[in-house]
């Protein structure tokens, strides 16, 4: 009997450890790669390579790092912002930069502005001795140009890579300054000059009444474009509003900035809120007689102004101040072109700009497998970087992403430019998945891109909590309402789903890629190294 029962006993010891062995630690290993239920990749693949000079974060333990184990899942309750900044996906050291890889050279710049300025206070001159001959009183400014200033900075940081490094001491003295300095020339924008008033009422596009915005031009000679406010925090784009005719938000430019640096894209110049008295900043401001004649005063007795179109863009189009203050945003502009040519590009997946029309992209989903084909989209990080533009206008609720800009000296493998970001953020309880067209249908995405997306979705750094605190630093704040918080947070859990999907259905290796790819671009650009390469 004792003998039986010690077999039995040996039988069942030696079945269950096979089962063990042989079933249920295979089962937990696969889990543990994937990371749990509901993770898109395995966390083997959370260590960024080597690649172009690029080192890659020094982690003692890659997988507790990145995707942090359960005790620092636990909110210490101090800043997430400041938090997510020191996590290694935001400390990777970058190449060292030659001058190829820089936009500009300091010494030229310099030049290129000494003559500007000169050429300036020439043109000052004469315009007051012109307004002192006509009994007209004029304010007058002393422009003082420094080779330090926080713009010309920020023009000399911009690289092959990004607009400004992740630690540019010069974009947050660039985003004080276009607060607080005087503004001493206000005109209308370049594009809105080369319109000349003409509006075509055959175009559904909104004509530029609705677009207005200016050039403003501060003491230190820097230049910022200001978009006024068009409608207030808590109001939501009707669904019955198409996105072509849409209002631009001036926070949403705002928001634009912090949710681009918090992404670690890089790409969208520095934005800041201010209030501007349009009498004294503006109406009195300006050498431009058309932009003075669009001031009026309104029934309520506030000062209010509107664009100079031939056709619609009347006083019911206007924006006013309460009286004379009205707040908007400043976004710095670029190098010129003749500094630093941009070529603006058609995106694959632009919408159609008519009531009815619909792109080939919206009804063929094998759209991209077409676009895979064509240069420049068939090597290098062209389509990679649209990938990554598309996750940041869905983000936002941008569907207005009809062209992408990037500099001619970069060549194919440059980055691309993320303006015009105002049409975001307009309803918060919508989630636009068209925009999502690229990813969805190429089923690629950065690896960098996807580790950043992944961190964001977790308590530690959570992408709602870490854009309220980045943007209760601006003037304007609160600049979003809490339902556009929250709606990333929702937003940003589709775009994992759908990279989901396609690993379920291509697997990892398709669908996730390292950030560098090395170019069959012609001899002129053979050189310039993938984007990916910096981070």
């Amino acid at each position: 009997m004792r003998r039986d029962r010690l077999l039995l006993a040996t039988t069942l010891t030696l079945v269950f450890t096979a089962d063990l062995y042989f079933v249920l630690l295979p089962k937990l290993q696969d889990f543990r790669q994937a990371g749990g239920p509901g993770c898109v990749c395995a966390r083997g693949n959370d260590s960024l390579p080597r690649q172009g000079g690029l080192v890659s974060p020094r982690l003692s333990n890659s997988t507790d790092s990145l995707q942090d184990s359960a005790e620092s899942e636990l909110d210490d309750g101090g800043s997430k912002l400041d938090r997510l900044f020191d996590h290694p996906l935001y400390n990777i050291q970058t190449p060292v930069l030659g001058p190829e890889e820089r936009l500009l050279q300091a010494e030229q710049l310099v030049a290129y502005y000494q003559k500007k300025v000169s050429r300036w206070e020439r043109h000052m001159e004469m315009y007051n001795e012109a307004a002192a001959a006509s009994n007209i009183t004029v304010p007058k400014h002393k422009v003082t140009f420094d080779p330090e200033v926080s713009w010309l900075k920020f023009h000399l940081g911009i690289n092959r890579y990004s607009l400004y490094s992740r630690q540019d001491p010069a974009v947050g003295q660039l985003l004080r300054d276009m607060h607080d300095l005087t503004i001493i020339s206000a005109d209308y924008t370049q594009d809105e000059k080369a319109l000349k008033g003409a509006c075509d009422c055959e175009q559904v596009v909104k004509p530029s009444g609705h677009h207005l915005k200016l050039a403003l031009k501060m003491n230190d000679f820097g230049k910022a474009m200001f978009k006024p406010m068009r409608q207030q925090r808590d109001e939501v784009t009707s669904e019955d509003v198409f996105y072509f005719v849409d209002f631009q938000r001036h926070n949403a430019e705002i928001a634009a900035f912090h949710l681009d640096r918090i992404l670690d894209f890089r790409r969208v110049p520095p934005v800041v809120g201010r209030l501007v008295n349009i009498t004294v900043e503006v109406l009195l401001a300006t050498h431009n007689q058309d932009l003075r004649n669009v001031f009026f005063t309104s029934p309520a007795k506030n000062t209010c102004f509107f664009a100079k179109c031939l056709y619609v863009c009347k006083t019911e189009y206007a924006v006013c101040g309460k009286p004379d203050t009205l707040e908007g945003s400043l976004s710095t502009y670029l190098p010129g072109l003749s500094q630093a040519p941009r070529v603006s590009i058609a995106s694959p997946w632009i919408r159609s700009y008519t009531f009815e029309g619909r792109k080939d992209w919206e009804v063929n989903p094998f759209f991209c497998d077409t676009i895979k084909q064509m240069y420049p989209y068939n090597s290098g990080n062209r389509l990679l970087n649209i990938i990554d533009m598309s996750i940041f206008d869905f983000l936002m609720g941008n569907m207005d992403r009809h062209h992408y800009e990037l500099f001619t000296k970069f060549g194919d493998e440059g980055f691309l430019l993320h303006f015009d970001n105002a049409r975001g953020f307009g309803r918060p309880s919508e989630d636009v998945m068209s925009i999502l067209a690229p990813l969805s249908q190429c089923c690629m995405i950065k690896r960098s891109t996807l580790m950043r997306l992944r961190l964001l979705s977790r308590e530690r750094y959570r992408l709602s909590d870490v854009m309220r605190e980045s943007l209760w630093g601006d003037p304007l704040r609160p600049v979003l309402t809490e339902p556009h918080l929250l709606a990333l947070d929702r937003r940003l859990k589709r775009v994992l789903e759908v990279v989901g999907g396609c690993v379920r259905e291509l697997g990892e290796e398709q669908v996730v890629t390292t950030d560098y790819a090395r170019s069959t671009d012609p001899p002129w650009t053979s050189t310039v190294a993938g984007e990916g390469a910096q981070r």
